[in-house]
């Protein structure tokens, strides 16, 4: 009878035990979260999206849901309360952010913060969350894409419908002077027997082939949550290269044989494939992408031109240079989950001969232009395997403008002289490639 009562006792001992140790690996999970400290609210907005991010030195557990009439959306944050922080976020909207109208925070529940999302008209959310990089703590990031995405080719098109039209009829005026001349060298020819007459039709020359706008896609590096480098005066890249971006759009604005297109053409993040991706849907002829990276050495200085390479970097500097760049995703913040498998596997293998060597082309008459008047890191073309450089059918080069960890270097790229300088430079480069390399009749892409 004795040994009933122990056993019972002991089963229920291992019982009430199990039980307490459930509770404590419970609690152990609330507590990862509960008490997050949020260290800084950002919103970046743009056409392409918006971009919200929370930082906090916690991974916080999310939850979200859409709501119509009107649209809102719903986010709630586990594991953390009310604080001043979080309601900065409220004042960092912007009038012209195309998908927030105004944003609300409040104490939902104990442990959890509620923001509602005021929208001007529906999104399509991603929710994400990114393990700490570089500066970076956890982040939770929360893009509003628009239902119907925007389609760059067709603001491309209609930006430069005036330039097309003008060209257009340039090129009739050309056919006409070029059938005039045909006609009137056919009427001072001798008469001759029909048998001879039919030869001397074909020897006719030809009328003039017509041109076509040539489309330049510039990607300035960067944006966003990702600075690029810092300068010793603390000058981001990423407002460096989208100021000389915009100088270089401009120059060839002001062309009549060409028509500019921006990766980027404000503060925000765009991943690397998205920008290889902009570039072939706008059909460009050539893709630039500029940069002003830093070096571990802060005495490095110059201006480099570097173009894709399939069998390893030219240098270590290009390796490292290439390795950094790649980095930006990661940095920047890309929701891995959503991405294309079959476009992360296309970029991978997308380089072609012909394509290295336009680049190379390109980036030898840019970088004559640049020698002209800044010291150049190299006196070649540097190759490595740079992602944004991976377009198949576009001629793709990088341009290192300066070393922004340079002191001095930093300061002229903060001057409004030296931008429209190097602007002007990857311009007649630009010019000196085509007149050399005639673009071919218009592609057809996907």
């Amino acid at each position: 009878m004795s040994k009933h009562p122990s056993s019972f006792s002991r089963r229920k001992y291992l019982k009430t035990s199990a039980k307490l140790m459930g509770f404590v690996l419970l609690l152990s999970e609330i507590d990862i979260a509960w008490g997050a400290k949020i260290l800084g609210v950002r919103i970046w907005p743009a056409e392409d999206y918006t971009r919200i991010t929370l930082e906090s030195d916690k991974a916080l557990p999310i939850t979200q849901q859409l709501l119509t009439n009107p649209d809102r959306l719903v986010v709630d944050v586990q594991g953390m309360e009310l604080n001043s922080t979080l309601k900065d976020l409220v004042a960092k909207v912007k009038p012209n952010d195309p998908y927030v109208s105004q944003i609300r925070v409040g104490q939902f529940q104990p442990g959890m913060v509620r923001l509602v999302f005021d929208l001007k008209e529906p999104v399509k959310p991603q929710l994400f969350t990114l393990d700490p990089i570089a500066e970076y703590q956890y982040r939770m990031v929360l893009d509003l894409y628009p239902s119907i995405p925007p389609d760059p080719l067709m603001e491309l098109v209609k930006s430069s419908a005036r330039k097309e039209s003008a060209l257009e009829k340039s090129n009739e005026e050309i056919d006409l002077i070029a059938q005039f001349a045909t006609k009137k060298e056919s009427l001072k020819a001798p008469a001759a027997p029909v048998a001879q007459a039919i030869p001397s039709v074909k020897e006719a020359p030809a009328p003039a082939k017509p041109k076509r706008l040539i489309t330049i896609a510039i990607d300035a590096g960067h944006g966003g949550e990702d600075p690029g480098a810092i300068g010793s005066l603390g000058s981001k890249e990423k407002h460096v290269v989208l100021s000389i971006a915009k100088r270089l759009r401009d120059k060839i604005d002001n062309d009549a044989y060409m028509r500019p297109f921006l990766t980027r053409d404000g503060d925000y993040f765009v991943p690397l494939h998205t920008r290889v991706q902009k570039a072939r849907r706008v059909e460009a002829d050539l893709f630039v992408s500029i940069h002003a990276d830093a070096f571990i050495e802060p005495r490095a200085k110059g201006a480099s031109v570097f173009a894709l390479s399939q069998m390893g970097a030219s240098s270590t500097m290009a390796r490292w240079m290439a390795n950094k760049e790649n980095a930006s995703d990661l940095i920047g913040g890309i929701n891995i989950k959503t991405q294309d498998k079959q476009v992360a596997n296309l970029l991978l293998d997308m380089s072609t001969t012909a394509q290295i060597k336009d680049s190379l082309q390109a980036g030898n008459s840019i970088l004559k232009q640049i020698s002209g008047f800044a010291a150049l890191h190299k006196g070649k073309v540097e190759q490595a395997s740079f992602a944004v450089l991976k377009a198949p059918d576009i001629p793709s080069i990088l341009v290192e403008t300066a070393f922004i960890s340079n002191p001095q270097e930093e300061a002229r790229l903060n001057d409004d002289a030296y931008q429209d300088r190097i602007a002007e430079a990857i311009l007649r480069g630009i010019k000196d490639y085509f007149s050399k390399n005639p673009p071919v009749a218009r592609r057809t892409n996907a």
